[in-house]
């Protein structure tokens, strides 16, 4: 069986401005996550860590958006306008599932 490393066999070219965007975002979360395990090292108060990791998880929610908007302005319409209806499906389908 082949290993996939991704969910799909598609592929998003995107601009550079995007793109340092959305890793400028997953860095300053990826800190989050690296000072909340230092928070636990140092035995930190559950109530301080769950506070933290509220932040990410707001931070996270965040990214998702900036994402889902720039896929919905982009991918979404041109499939659309090009008559591939199918990503009207697919799109649910992902907004089904963030809202879990």
């Amino acid at each position: 069986m082949e290993n996939k490393t991704c969910c799909s066999h598609k592929k998003k070219k995107r601009s550079e401005e995007e793109y340092k965007k959305l890793v400028n975002r997953l860095n300053r979360i990826e800190g989050q996550v690296r000072g909340v395990k230092k928070m636990l090292e140092k035995e930190a108060y559950c109530t301080d860590i769950l506070i933290q990791v509220s932040a990410i998880n707001a931070a996270l929610n965040s990214f998702n958006k900036m994402l889902l908007s720039e896929h919905i302005r982009t991918c979404v319409v041109e499939d659309i306008r090009e008559g591939k209806d199918e990503i009207i499906d697919e799109l649910v389908i992902t907004l089904q599932k963030l809202m879990r």
